[in-house]
């Protein structure tokens, strides 16, 4: 069903111009739609509380590490208390891909967040061709670009 909603959204979605953006990590590194120009961007909003964002964690470091997709993944942890407590648990659960500490604000310069979590990915010309409520699997998202290639 998750795979079926990604891949349904990608239709809706290939023909909406990119939105430019600019995020900070919490390492203090900016990370903007035109620096990735060449690669997929997977940019996914997620909370600490949110169990279906919490089993896609370990996909997410997976793709992110893995080279053969030419893949960047940024993570946007919303509806927080403390950012102390996100990052403890991004570095509990070995989060490689950088965090951003996001707002509402924030979060608009990417697109609409109807729940979480919720993912949107860029296509290495920096368009969206696809986003996702729910949780998604490592292998839904290379199956997708894998076609879109």
């Amino acid at each position: 069903m998750i795979r079926y909603l990604f891949l349904t959204a990608a239709l809706a979605l290939a023909s909406l111009p990119a939105q430019a953006f600019s995020l900070v990590d919490s390492n203090g590194k900016t990370h903007s739609l035109s620096k990735y120009k060449g690669k997929w961007v997977l940019v996914n909003f997620w909370a600490t509380w949110c169990p279906p964002c919490l089993e896609e964690i370990p996909d997410l470091v997976a793709l992110h590490e893995s080279k053969k997709n030419n893949l960047v993944v940024l993570g946007v942890a919303m509806d927080y208390r403390d950012p102390k407590e996100v990052l403890q648990y991004t570095e509990q659960m070995m989060v490689t891909y950088p965090i951003v500490l996001g707002d509402m604000k924030m979060a608009a310069q990417v697109g609409t967040i109807s729940g979480l979590p919720t993912t949107y990915l860029y296509n290495p010309q920096g368009k969206i061709v696809a986003y996702n409520v729910g949780a998604l699997t490592r292998e839904a998202v290379e199956r997708y670009i894998q076609v879109k290639k």
